[in-house]
């Protein structure tokens, strides 16, 4: 599989660092740690790697199928915020999980990825799904350009009316489909994660065992991202919408033996 991404002591070829609020991406002889200090809530920081930083959608790298591998491991198992792995479409332009590029319309959300969200967060449309924890997760929508989409944008004050807030919340699950599998695995500890990402289905090992399959696949082109930060977001069932930054300890996230290309 190619393009595996060096660890050369500088950012890998194709891979831009975003460093916020005294998170750091540190290269290292085999390996990337990315690192966030003592952050108090109110303050956000963030540590990223992706591929995508200056380009629009249409021009991101990578579409079914693929195979992504990395090596992992994070420095405690129950961190405040967000982290992980894997590909999306960048489609938010307000902080949400991972922060999306403001530059970018908002756009349905299209993803395939490792991600540990911590008990503030609730990222589900469906009452079924785990809200939080170490999860492999899809999410899949018709990747409609931006403009599409602006007629829709007064639907988002209803967020701000619990009862409306239900209601849009089950409309969005007509277009936004998505699965996820809580995981149960050591994360401090070194593992290797594989991503499978076909037309009709998508794959996650784990050390080379299956751990999750799902018929919900993303559509269009797709960013590589790795990131931890100290965001949570909230859209429960009772209509509840909430977003805000948690006091972090310090912690890292370290990755090796990146290698993504299409299957």
């Amino acid at each position: 599989m190619n393009p595996v991404y060096p660890f050369n002591g500088g950012v890998g070829s194709g891979l831009a660092a975003r460093q916020h609020g005294g998170g750091q991406v540190i290269p290292g002889p085999d390996a990337w740690r990315l690192s966030l200090g003592d952050t108090p809530g109110g303050t956000y920081a963030l540590a990223q790697l992706d591929d995508y930083l200056d380009l629009p959608r249409s021009r991101f790298h990578w579409q079914a199928p693929l195979r992504l591998d990395l090596e992992a491991r994070v420095s405690a198992p129950n961190l405040p915020g967000t982290w992980g792995f894997g590909l999306w479409n960048d489609p938010f332009a307000m902080p949400l999980g991972v922060r999306g590029t403001a530059r970018r319309w908002p756009a349905l959300p299209n993803a395939i990825w490792f991600f540990h969200a911590s008990p503030q967060n609730a990222l589900t449309l469906r009452d079924d799904l785990p809200p939080h924890g170490f999860l492999a997760a899809t999410f899949s929508a018709p990747p409609w350009p931006s403009l599409v989409l602006l007629p829709a944008l007064p639907l988002l004050l209803g967020l701000l009316w619990p009862p409306a807030a239900r209601l849009l919340r089950r409309l969005l699950r007509l277009f936004i489909h998505q699965d996820a599998a809580h995981l149960e695995v050591d994360v401090t500890g070194w593992h290797r994660y594989t991503l499978h990402w076909q037309a009709r289905a998508s794959r996650f090992s784990i050390d080379g065992t299956t751990v999750f399959e799902t018929p919900v696949t993303p559509h269009g082109r797709l960013g590589l991202v790795i990131w931890i930060d100290n965001q949570y977001a909230a859209y429960t069932p009772q209509g509840r919408v909430r977003f805000g930054l948690e006091a972090m300890p310090p912690a890292w996230l370290e990755i090796r033996h990146l290698c993504i290309a299409h299957a």
